[in-house]
């Protein structure tokens, strides 16, 4: 039996992107979006933030034509992993690891970049990461 781990969502970053170069010499960027959920509760706005990891021509792509408050589509796939903290304290998380990223809309000014929609393939399988920060390991 196989299975399928496949996530698609649409939001807002939350953070300029932040590429890397890992030791390897791999590029990993890391940043947030923020998803409305479809229903809302009564009287107020009801939103999903999710931490998203891009390798390679993504990550490059993300970098150089996205930024904060950009309206992106994202499609990968959903990762757990487990790890210690600082105080040595066992912590989990869930993040989305991209394959694609596209652009929904147009730069705010010409700060942010190309032309939008854009978009560039992820490499076809993803390093493993650590922590909320792609970065932690390096």
């Amino acid at each position: 039996m196989s299975s399928l781990n496949r996530v698609i969502m649409i939001g807002r970053l939350t953070r300029d992107p932040e590429l890397r170069t890992t030791t390897t010499g791999k590029q990993v960027v890391g940043f947030g979006i923020a998803v409305d959920r479809m229903f809302k509760s009564e009287g107020g706005q009801d939103v999903d933030f999710f931490n998203v990891t891009a390798w390679g021509k993504t990550a490059e792509f993300v970098a150089n034509y996205l930024a904060k408050g950009r309206l992106v589509a994202v499609d990968g796939r959903l990762q757990t992993r487990k790890y210690q903290n600082k105080e040595g304290e066992n912590r989990e998380v869930f993040e989305i690891v991209a394959e694609n990223v596209q652009g929904l809309d147009r730069p705010r000014d010409d700060s942010g970049g190309g032309a939008s929609p854009a978009r560039m393939p992820a490499p076809s399988t993803a390093p493993s990461d650590d922590e909320f920060d792609p970065f932690a390991d390096e």
